[in-house]
């Protein structure tokens, strides 16, 4: 008996807030499906990961050589931990595709001389290998071919000429593959990857053995080891038998510059599913928190007949906090849906430039049950207060009325500004002022919607933002030339003497490994000249930093990685086949959103390697509409190696996470609309049910429909015009809390929020008042006088 009566009054009052219910349905839903969309996308791409590691069998340690011969292999498959190894053949080239204009860079792994690799398996998505013997032959990689028209299901009756070490040659492409090694397709140096401009090429050993000079040799190796070493413990013996031969520093998988960057942009969508849905879910246990809280008020005669009639306090607690679950049912049971459905699409997404050659999307039991429990768990912490109060009121306490409100004068009157004022506007202002516990409760449910429309909309403002320092501020060049090997600052001079180029600064790169007692980290030394021009060092005011006569420049993300300043000594160990060694003093930090390098003056760089003069490229500025002319001088050039242009950088960034991010803040905009359109119509609706009976008192006293809305809504507008300003603060909190959760090796978002951002969270906040306000107008027009008047026994 007692479980149907409750059950009864469960659905009664469910059916009474049904209003507050779906608004506070809607922000369960927002939470919960940029919950399943983070961690539904983070699973699948990692179980999409693990399947083609597996079954293609990428390795766990690379090694890079000058020339070792191939008797040294042999020696290294005896490396105890060691299971299988493939000595390789690789190196840098250059196409040239017909009908696209720019410069293409290369880069060509060798396949064994008959049959197909067993470590880095290829995946053929159209054609074949290079048949064994044919030197005109390559299998080239899928994202290449799609850029050119050369996707699967293409002909590939196609042809590249190609310029290897320095020798032009046709070559036929006969397959398009995918490898685990190159999932992510990017040039070596670059910060994003550019599909149209690199490429991956395959070709039989024997072909670019004879290319490279390295008949009976290998300047690459990739290591498979036995289940449950770690890459830590062959990794000594590897670069101890290379050594000899040039090594550049076996590393493992974790360094390996594919696997890094995916790693790294899971690790930034994990940092935002801890971030954005417990935001959304925090504002829900919030709101519910109000309405509960206002619920156990309004029913304080309820509870007392409840109690009076033997119904104990779990029972009565229960009744409330089922109320609540119910609540958070009717917006998750939807937002699964929409998280599923909006997750894929951000996993198809990811499989642009992250390439598998399958997706296995999946939502897990585990990510959707989970979702569920803490989106109720976040409502029942928001909501344990209001139930708990339910639970100790008393039942003869309970049935008495609640003590009236003090009506003596009012702020506004003890200022005498009330002669100003019409009296429907004094009787806002002493609502207000009589309630303020509400009222400061109304505001912050507002302030947090407009709050998480900022964090929609500021990714855009940061993209922005980093676009201006990275590509205009910072690198301000035209392109970017590298050459095959170092060079003579002669090169520098031959780069200045071409037609269309106005002036070049060269630059050093030089592979390193920093090492501060335990931390290490492995990135590059850039070498500029200290009155560098096109492309600068910035500091935190994002003004050019002049290089100093010594000493390391650090990335702050370097820096707070090995935990080093100003003032401190690095050890640096240089991968370039040398394996030397050198003390380095830190001199400062270098402000950068893109990447993790280190930066000295170039003359200081070519002393510590104990070289002359000589530079890894150079940095050009061209005149306008030289640009094709000169990249067409470039690409005859035998020791250019690359070619880079920084509108082709720029595209490239906001291709990949550009896109990935506005796909990212749209989704959260529309959820935090629908939030916001929520928090607000549940702050009206709310009001509403609590003076509903006021307001028809005014009626029957005389006021019109017109003056009692403007009462209400009045009232509506007055918390809307505070809460605006206040979301403004909030959203920027959550910005940085959305910021620090993203920040990763490949990028840092920074809290930029342009006005336009905060003008936009405001009219959203502004339309849903508005919206609102509508709603409750309708309400006010259609009161039933009779039904509100009547009196609670």
């Amino acid at each position: 008996m007692r479980p149907a009566a409750l059950t009864r009054k469960l659905l009664r009052d469910l059916w009474k807030l049904r209003g507050q219910a779906l608004a506070i349905a809607a922000v369960v839903a927002g939470g919960v499906a940029t919950w399943v969309i983070t961690f539904s996308t983070i699973e699948s791409l990692e179980t999409t990961q693990r399947a083609f590691y597996r079954d293609y069998r990428f390795t766990e340690v690379f090694a890079g050589v000058t020339r070792a011969p191939d008797r040294v292999a042999a020696r290294l498959a005896q490396v105890p931990g060691v299971r299988a190894l493939e000595a390789r053949v690789g190196g840098q080239a250059r196409f040239a595709v017909a009908g696209f204009a720019d410069p293409v860079t290369a880069r060509l792994v060798s396949i064994p001389a008959q049959g197909a690799p067993h470590l880095n398996r290829l995946h053929l998505r159209s054609g074949r290998l290079p048949e064994p013997g044919r030197d005109d032959e390559i299998v080239i990689s899928e994202p290449f071919a799609e850029a050119h028209g050369l996707g699967p299901g293409a002909r590939l009756e196609a042809r590249l000429e190609a310029t290897i070490q320095g020798r032009r040659r046709t070559l036929e492409v006969v397959g398009v593959g995918l490898s685990p090694e190159f999932v992510y397709q990017i040039q070596p140096g670059a910060l994003f990857p550019d599909y149209e401009r690199y490429a991956i090429g395959w070709m039989r050993e024997p072909v670019l053995a004879a290319a490279w000079d390295m008949e009976g040799a290998f300047n690459d190796l990739v290591v498979k080891l036995e289940p449950g070493v770690r890459p830590e413990a062959v990794i000594p013996a590897i670069d101890r038998l290379l050594a000899p031969y040039g090594g550049t520093g076996a590393y493992g998988r974790e360094h390996q510059v594919s696997h890094e960057y995916l790693s790294q942009e899971l690790k930034g969508l994990r940092g935002s599913a801890l971030v954005v849905p417990l935001l959304f879910l925090g504002v829900a246990a919030f709101l519910l928190h109000v309405v509960t809280g206002r619920t156990v008020q309004q029913q304080r005669e309820q509870i007392a007949v409840l109690k009076a009639f033997g119904y104990g306090n779990r029972t009565v607690g229960g009744h409330y906090l089922l109320l609540v679950a119910l609540m958070v049912l009717l917006g998750a049971l939807p937002g699964l849906a929409l998280g599923a459905w909006a997750g894929h699409g951000m996993a198809e997404l990811y499989s642009e430039f992250f390439r598998f050659p399958f997706l296995a999307y999946r939502l897990s039991p585990l990510t959707a049950i989970g979702a569920i429990a803490v989106a109720l768990l976040a409502a029942l912490a928001g909501t344990a207060l209001a139930v708990r109060r339910a639970v100790a009121l008393p039942p003869a306490e309970a049935m008495r009325p609640e003590p009236p409100a003090s009506y003596r004068p009012t702020l506004v009157e003890r200022l005498g500004l009330q002669r100003w004022l019409d009296q429907p506007t004094r009787m806002i202002l002493r609502h207000l002022e009589r309630n303020p516990v509400n009222a400061v409760l109304s505001v912050l449910g507002i302030a947090l919607a407009g709050g998480l429309m900022t964090v929609g909309s500021f990714q855009k403002d940061a993209i922005d933002y980093m676009i201006e320092v990275q590509f205009r501020l910072a690198g301000r060049e035209d392109a970017t030339v590298v050459f095959t090997e170092r060079t003579a600052r002669a090169g520098l001079f031959e780069l200045v003497a071409l037609p269309g180029v106005r002036a070049a600064e060269p630059f050093r790169a030089v592979p390193v490994e920093l090492i501060n007692g335990h931390r290490r980290y492995r990135t590059g030394i850039q070498g500029y000249e200290p009155d560098a021009r096109l492309h600068r060092a910035l500091d935190t005011r994002l003004q050019p930093i002049r290089l100093p006569p010594a000493g390391l420049m650090l990335s702050s993300w370097i820096g707070e990685r090995l935990d080093v300043g100003a003032g401190d000594t690095l050890t640096v160990r240089l991968l370039d086949g040398s394996g030397d060694v050198h003390r380095v003093p830190v001199v400062g930090t270098v402000k950068e959103f893109i990447g993790a390098a280190a930066y000295m003056r170039i003359d200081a760089l070519n002393e510590l390697l104990d070289e002359a003069p000589v530079l890894s490229g150079a940095y050009l500025s061209l005149t306008p509409g030289s640009a094709q002319d000169v990249y067409d001088r470039l690409e005859r050039r035998p020791r250019v190696a690359a070619i880079t242009q920084r509108q082709a950088s720029i595209d490239a960034f906001l291709d990949t996470m550009g896109d990935t991010l506005l796909v990212f803040a749209f989704v959260n905009t529309l959820l935090a609309g629908s939030i916001a359109l929520g928090v607000v119509y549940n702050a009206a609706r709310l009001a509403y049910s609590e003076r509903a009976r006021e307001l028809g008192s005014l009626r029957i006293l005389g006021f019109t429909r017109a003056e009692t809305a403007y009462i209400l809504l009045g009232e509506l507008a007055l918390l809307t015009v505070v809460a605006i300003p206040l979301s403004w603060l909030i959203g920027q909190g959550f910005c940085s809390l959305v910021s620090i959760g993203l920040a990763s090796e490949l990028y840092r978002i920074p809290v930029v929020i342009e006005p336009s951002t905060y003008g936009f969270a405001a009219v959203v906040i502004i339309a849903a008042a508005l919206i609102s306000a509508a709603a409750i107008a309708h309400r006010l027009y259609r009161m039933d006088l009779v039904d509100v008047l009547k009196v609670r026994e």
